[in-house]
């Protein structure tokens, strides 16, 4: 089977008005085109029997596809949907009827049935049948101004195929939830700027799985730790890379490299599943990211002028290797030594890159209501925190890998100067916590002293029928963006959360207001005053704008050392003026070595808006403990 070129497929459908919405494979191309570069590329399916590559156009505005079908029997279904969805998808198929062959653009129904598309917006450009399989090259624009088309944007895309098993007599004869499909994710769209070259001096190290036997089941997280060489020098990481066995590229979803913390000195070797309770307890000490690769990611290089830190004073010895196998298929007896390759040099970049944590603090405090179809909590870096940490030239951010649990549907942080959004850092309409990497900026970000970073997450949590609460847990829900950037500073950890007496009176508001019982705050957990809630629109509206307009506690911090509660005394000094500002001083009864600092300003002024900033400012500083933390007094 092969395809008319683009000018005989358009010849051949104004003769045939009949045919008006396909293309049909009839006549063999006898001039080949010059072959595109498609720098990306990706398996599809667990045995990498379909695989997705492409390239991008940014002048064109324009996606080019090719699809390499390994073994081409009835046809074969590409789609794209905003969560991996079957239903109301955007669609292109080849499918035979038994005599004939047709290409054409279509989409799916809220049931799944498949229908040609009236505008026809996906263009074959070739079609040949090649010794390692059957590859279909086309494209389409990014927006094509059809309502049932998806918009190919900056951030996760979830990619759906299918395998037609048998001929069909018309395309309406589909439905996709009767065939063989399947689900993945890539970024799709990449920045186009050229690879920088790298110096002659560069050296590797491999961090690789030592040979695992990846279990026979679907999902499965490996853990291996590797020492680097004893007194290794400060070096500088300029670019690092997948290295994936080969055969098991279907199966390696993503990798991870961590860096334990330099307090502890000595964490035993280990290489097995992460999630064994008999793992050593060291391995939590080991979250400081050096490199993360998804599926479909290509090499990640630093900018000409930084390089991460990697060995030298203050450094740990021990890296932690994290492999995410997924398995569908329950394939046996496979061995794998898959990992991440770091290419360093000891001729130090004149900045030190750094690693900054953005949104909100991992706590109880944020919570989501359950049935919930769209909810959104922020977490800000106010202007506090950058005019003091940040040195007069700012720091620059060029690349950031988002995060968030199970319920996070999307991330999006912006930059705030003078009380008005400046631009989008990062932002994902799609995310999953499936698919996570670290993202190239495809412009540089300068953040000056006094600007303000929101990270804004959107949950769904209609499957839920108890709160979801902040944590750890991965039923427990996380919105942070790590900020890659340079100069380094001091400054690792910049987020918030509500004040928590102001969540203490939303507590007794709501429990009135139900007429129930009101908890007696010092018994009772804040994940339990959650999940004692009678949960309605009222309640979760209330608790929305709660978020929306309460003081918040912001953390400033040089360290992404957890927080550890301790008691506190408080002495109040309150100073009426016309913007009415409290101050609040807490000396700790139990200090554990350390200071902790937070600054609790009205999130309604943190918001960005065209609008003059709100006058009615309530600011409140009190001073905790934690734990091997230094922080920024203010």
């Amino acid at each position: 089977k092969c395809l008319p070129s683009p000018e005989s497929a358009s010849n051949q459908i104004a003769n045939n008005p009949g045919e008006a919405y396909s293309v049909c494979l009839c006549v063999c191309v006898c001039v080949r085109l010059p072959p595109l570069p498609m720098p990306f590329r990706v398996p599809l399916d667990p045995r990498g029997e379909l695989q997705l590559a492409w390239n991008i156009s940014y002048a064109n505005q324009e996606v080019y596809m090719e699809l390499r079908v390994a073994e081409l029997k009835n046809g074969v279904v590409l789609g794209m949907s905003d969560r991996g969805e079957l239903t109301n998808a955007d669609l292109v198929v080849l499918w035979n009827t038994g005599t004939k062959s047709f290409f054409g653009d279509a989409w799916s129904d809220s049931q799944g049935h498949v229908s040609l598309d009236s505008q026809q917006d996906y263009e074959l450009i070739e079609a040949v049948q090649k010794p390692d399989g059957y590859y279909l090259l086309f494209k389409r624009p990014f927006s094509t101004c059809d309502p049932r088309d998806y918009l190919i944007e900056e951030g996760t895309v979830h990619i759906i195929y299918g395998f037609l098993d048998q001929p069909l007599a018309s395309l309406e004869q589909l439905n996709l939830s009767r065939i063989h499909t399947g689900l993945q994710r890539v970024l799709m769209l990449r920045p186009d700027a050229p690879s920088p070259t790298l110096p002659p001096d560069v050296r590797t190290l491999e961090v690789l799985a030592p040979r695992v036997i990846i279990p026979s089941q679907e999902t499965t997280y490996w853990c291996f730790i590797q020492k680097l060489p004893e007194n290794m020098p400060k070096n500088h990481i300029v670019m690092y890379e997948s290295v994936i066995t080969p055969g098991n590229e279907a199966i390696v979803h993503h990798m991870e490299v961590f860096e334990c913390s330099p307090d502890v000195r000595d964490v035993p070797d280990y290489s097995g599943s992460c999630d064994d309770k008999m793992k050593p307890g060291k391995l939590n000490f080991c979250r400081h990211v050096l490199a993360a690769w998804a599926m479909g990611a290509e090499a990640f290089y630093y900018p000409p002028d930084a390089g991460l830190p990697m060995g030298g004073p203050g450094s740990s010895r021990f890296l932690r290797l994290e492999v995410h196998y997924h398995n569908p298929l329950l394939i046996s007896g496979r061995s794998d030594s898959s990992g991440i390759r770091l290419h360093y040099t000891p001729s130090l970049r004149r900045y030190d890159a750094g690693i900054m944590e953005l949104g909100l603090v991992y706590t109880p405090v944020m919570a989501i209501p359950p049935k919930q179809h769209t909810f959104y909590l922020s977490g800000y870096c106010t202007s506090k925190c950058t005019q003091t940490a940040l040195p007069p030239g700012g720091i620059y951010i060029f690349a950031s890998q988002l995060h968030t649990h199970l319920a996070g549907r999307g991330v999006r942080t912006v930059l705030v100067r003078g009380g008005k959004e400046l631009e989008v850092v990062q932002e994902d309409q799609h995310f999953s916590t499936h698919y996570q990497t670290i993202r190239v900026l495809r412009k540089i970000v300068n953040v000056l002293p006094g600007d303000v970073l929101i990270t804004k997450c959107t949950y769904n949590t209609e499957d839920r029928s108890e709160p979801t609460v902040g944590g750890f847990g991965i039923m427990e829900e996380m919105c942070v963006n790590y900020i890659h950037y340079y100069p380094r500073t001091k400054l690792e950890l910049c987020k918030t959360h509500v004040d928590t007496g102001y969540l203490q009176k939303y507590f007794s508001f709501i429990n009135r207001f139900h007429g129930n019982d009101q908890c007696v705050c010092g018994d009772v957990s804040v994940t339990e005053q959650y999940s004692q809630i009678q949960w309605d629109a009222f309640a979760g509206g209330v608790l929305d704008s709660l978020y929306k307009t309460a003081p918040v506690s912001m953390h400033c911090n040089q360290s992404t050392a957890r927080l550890f509660p301790v008691s506190l005394t408080h002495t109040h000094t309150h100073t009426h003026t016309h913007t009415h500002t409290h101050t609040h001083t807490h000396t700790p009864t139990h200090t554990h070595g350390c200071t902790h600092t937070h600054t609790h300003t009205d999130a309604r002024a943190l918001q960005s808006t065209a609008k003059p900033p709100i006058t009615a400012v309530r600011r409140q500083t009190s001073v905790g403990c934690s734990q091997n933390r230094q922080l920024f007094n203010f």
